[in-house]
């Protein structure tokens, strides 16, 4: 039937990703593979009702280095913090849209996290305590100092290649990212990768705001001052770039410090500061890196909340521009070796 071309068939599912590593055989040459990500801010943007000829103007900003409108900007940031509560499951943005209220959004985030639980006993029964604790560990490993996922939060004497089919689940379920720890920011950053070393975000930010005490959705919207921003916007930016097909891993060096993000984009390491605080200027380990000669990195990003302007090679932009970072696609497609000479 498939190869006459009589039927298409599609496969959709939030654990597609688990279904399909228990498959006998794969059908090879038959079937491509769509990977499905929450709605990204440009998508949440565009679902809220903001115009496209805004996020155009403001991709023109990010392109040209030039700053942005100060109301526009204010309005973006209360929409980007609107973000990080709602989150990009279509369901939540749905019920956002239809009903603006952010209590009857947490219920559908709560139900969805309820359901990821019944999932993991339902697949992996054998494994399903390793995981479900990994799972609830990530929020206050995330506000933790390092944000680094400690295994011995889990057990004492718990053992990497113990519970590494438990991270696996996690990934390729969708429930979880995990961002690994590069030796050196040097392409490419794969071969320096430590498969021990590694942060743990959640897939979706607006799952990972609802676990965070209640009524603080509000809080967040209005930027309140005693919140903790860093793990949720750090969340926010690895939700992003795993959307765009962009591998984020960070860098720590006991002499230079420690990078939250860095990335290969276009063939060059671009490290990545995100800062929710005032003192956005102030970065020890960025600094470090960029200053040696050793690596040469051409570019820095410091998403913050203030408004886009440049120092030598760092760009200060806005958190919300980290919509902007993506593959170049100008890259020549189609190449014909020339044979004529050999015939």
């Amino acid at each position: 039937m498939v190869d006459d071309g009589s039927y298409r068939y599609i496969l959709s599912g939030s654990l597609l990703g688990v279904e399909l590593k228990d498959l006998r055989s794969e059908p090879v040459g038959y079937m491509g593979v769509k990977d499905m990500y929450p709605l990204d801010f440009e998508e949440f943007v565009g679902a809220v009702g903001l115009h496209a000829d805004i996020v155009q103007a403001l991709r023109e900003a990010w392109t040209q280095r030039t700053p942005v409108d100060r109301f526009v900007h204010e309005k973006m940031m209360e929409l980007f913090r609107l973000y990080l509560v709602v989150g990009g499951m279509p369901a939540a943005v749905s019920r956002y849209v239809e009903s603006n209220n952010l209590q009857e959004v947490m219920g559908v985030q709560q139900d969805i996290i309820r359901m990821y639980k019944r999932d993991i006993a339902q697949y992996d029964p054998d494994n399903k305590l390793y995981i479900e604790d990994i799972f609830s560990l990530i929020p206050p490993e995330l506000n933790a100092k390092n944000k680094r996922f400690i295994l011995k939060r889990l057990n004492e004497n718990a053992k990497f290649e113990r519970f590494r089919n438990s991270f696996l689940w996690l990934t390729n379920a969708g429930v979880a990212i995990p961002v690994y720890n590069v030796e050196e920011p040097r392409a490419p950053l794969l071969l320096a990768r430590s498969r021990n070393l590694f942060k743990l975000f959640q897939s979706d930010i607006g799952l990972l705001a609802c676990q965070y005490a209640e009524n603080i959705q509000l809080r967040i919207i209005k930027g309140d001052k005693d919140i903790n921003f860093g793990s949720i916007y750090e969340n926010a930016v690895a939700q992003e770039l795993v959307a765009h097909g962009i591998t984020p891993y960070y860098y720590n060096n006991k002499r230079r410090g420690e990078l939250d993000f860095v990335v290969e984009l276009n063939g060059k390491v671009l490290p990545i500061e995100v800062k929710s605080g005032k003192d956005y200027e102030s970065h020890r380990a960025l600094s470090n890196v960029m200053a040696c000669s050793d690596y040469d990195l051409p570019q820095a990003i410091v998403f913050n909340n203030d408004n886009l302007h440049t120092d030598g090679k760092l760009v200060y932009a806005p958190i919300y521009m980290v919509m902007f970072l993506e593959r170049s696609h100008a890259a020549p497609a189609h190449y014909k070796v020339d044979l004529s000479g050999l015939q």
